[in-house]
């Protein structure tokens, strides 16, 4: 069983267009991290980097289910085949 430090609620997080993952205030006086990737892939804990403590993030993974997971889409395979001929 894991103990989580706290559960949070998406909404209560602050998100960074620029690293791409929500934020939230740790007591160590960083902040734990989950990115958008995590939460498509069901991933519901995001962590501190800076000590051992790790929060529940509550929310809806059906809101994350179009996130770009870095994982290539069936026509980008087909696409890669077809270049991969040619040659």
């Amino acid at each position: 069983m894991v103990a989580y430090y706290d559960e949070v609620e998406i909404e209560d997080m602050v998100f960074d267009d620029v690293k791409g993952v929500y934020h939230y205030p740790c007591p160590c006086g960083d902040r734990f991290e989950i990115s958008k990737a995590q939460l498509a892939n069901y991933e519901d804990v995001a962590t501190c980097p800076s000590c051992s403590l790790i929060i529940r993030v509550v929310y809806d993974p059906l809101d994350f289910e179009d996130e770009d997971t870095g994982s290539t889409t069936e026509n980008e395979s087909e696409a890669e085949d077809t270049n991969l001929k040619k040659d």
